[in-house]
């Protein structure tokens, strides 16, 4: 029996001291930095319960063969050692592809931190990403059109650099047609986050989480913090 290599992603999530983590994880009804305490169910937010609380920069990954974890968080942490603290872009409860988010409230500059963040993260530890099959090329590219194929094809994801866009998942998947269940997801969740998105906030660290077996909850197990 062959059993899945762990798997890590690069994301970012709000330091633990600020009431958006703690909103997000009250939502979800699992705190990703606190891997043994019991999760709460909570209506239609099972997947994004399993992924944590964040926001994806380097999306999900096994390490390639002959490939040190050590090597691989030094290198995140390198990445995080080198960018400046910055202001994060104001956040609102929206709707993104038929599934409940945080989302910037306005438009997103090619120029702001953020993307060039996240534009780094996918450039410079791509490397440490195992090469896909040709059977894996087809299952995350199929109904793609053609420049996000090739995002699949170069980086084994579609969502990046012009293409990438920051969300924070709040539900599963919505159908449209269920507009009382969108309405009332919508209405609790802009009540639930709205004293926390009130209050300014900053992106100072660089997280990964990981995933110890396939279809295990993802663990926030390192903070990297940014430059001084």
């Amino acid at each position: 029996m062959t059993v899945a290599a762990p798997r890590y992603a690069v994301y970012w999530a709000p330091e633990p001291g600020h009431p958006l983590w703690a909103a997000g994880c009250d939502w979800l009804g699992r705190d990703a930095a606190r891997p043994l305490a019991p999760t709460r169910e909570a209506e239609h937010r099972e997947a994004p319960r399993r992924y944590g609380f964040h926001a994806t920069l380097k999306a999900p990954m096994a390490l390639r063969d002959g490939a040190e974890p050590a090597a691989f968080l030094a290198a995140v942490a390198h990445l995080a050692a080198r960018t400046p603290p910055f202001a994060m872009p104001a956040l609102r409860v929206g709707w993104l592809s038929g599934f409940l988010a945080l989302l910037p409230a306005t438009a997103m500059d090619a120029a702001h931190p953020l993307r060039r963040l996240a534009d780094a993260c996918v450039a410079e530890l791509d490397g440490w990403r195992p090469a896909q099959s040709e059977a894996q090329w087809l299952r995350r590219s199929a109904g793609l059109e053609p420049e996000r194929q090739a995002m699949v094809r170069r980086f084994g994801y579609p969502h990046v650099f012009e293409h990438w866009r920051f969300h924070m998942t709040l539900s599963n998947c919505v159908p449209p047609e269920s507009t009382a269940l969108r309405d009332r997801l919508f209405r609790r969740a802009g009540a639930h986050f709205d004293a926390a998105l009130a209050l300014p906030l900053s992106c100072e660290s660089l997280s990964v989480f990981v995933e110890t077996a396939e279809g295990e909850p993802f663990v926030l197990a390192h903070r990297f913090p940014l430059a001084a």
